[in-house]
């Protein structure tokens, strides 16, 4: 302890009749008490050379103000301080290892939020082929590949959108299915026509000028 609570007026009134030479020899032995957290030794001669004093007073004062046991003098309020401080790291520790494990929970707990978010993320359409070490990495899209449109075409018209980086939405899907029912064709045929022209969406419009040839029979005999 380098610390502890020294009581002015227990002090006063216990050494009262001691001279200044015993009232000093006496702090002398609470320090040493307070310093080491435990009982002083039962030698009076070291105790004396410690604190300056002689054997007699030294002996007068630990009858005095301390008593004897097996392992030393002891001191029933250096006793009763020391177990206090004691108890108050004890639980100064134990709070600060539950801190520690509150952060270290919440920071898995983070983690695996993470983790998960990320997982669900990238997880791959039901359209989606396995990846090989021969196949280029494919990005995931909420769109599933019509059933009239070949995994070679859909691939390279997703590949022409992600170069724009133009995801394949819902909502852009949608537009671009009432622009091919505008069109008159099917949507193997506008989405072929699409890669052929280098077109990562598509509108009627775009055909005024240069319609596309291609019968929807037709269309469909070439990807067989």
């Amino acid at each position: 302890m380098h610390y502890y609570q020294h009581h002015i007026g227990d002090f006063i009134k216990a050494t009262a009749r001691l001279t200044d030479g015993q009232s000093m020899a006496y702090l002398r032995l609470l320090w040493m008490y307070y310093d080491s957290e435990k009982p002083l030794k039962p030698d009076s001669k070291v105790l004396a050379f410690q604190i300056g004093s002689t054997i007699e007073e030294t002996e007068l004062l630990l009858e005095s103000f301390f008593w004897l046991a097996e392992n030393g003098w002891h001191h029933t309020r250096c006793d009763e301080e020391i177990a206090e401080y004691r108890a108050f790291l004890a639980k100064k520790s134990n709070a600060g290892k539950a801190s520690a494990e509150r952060r270290k929970s919440k920071s898995s707990t983070d983690d695996e939020q993470v983790f998960n978010g990320r997982s669900t993320t990238e997880q791959l359409t039901t359209n989606q082929e396995p990846i090989t070490n021969n196949q280029k990495k494919t990005v995931a899209t909420k769109v599933a590949r019509p059933e009239l449109v070949s995994s070679q075409v859909w691939e390279d018209w997703l590949s022409i959108r992600r170069a724009k980086k133009l995801p394949l939405t819902d909502t852009a899907w949608t537009q671009i299915l009432a622009e091919i029912d505008k069109s008159g064709h099917t949507v193997d045929v506008v989405i072929k026509e699409c890669c052929l022209r280098g077109w990562a969406a598509f509108k009627v419009a775009w055909l005024k000028e240069n319609p596309i040839s291609a019968t929807p029979a037709q269309a469909f005999a070439g990807d067989i």
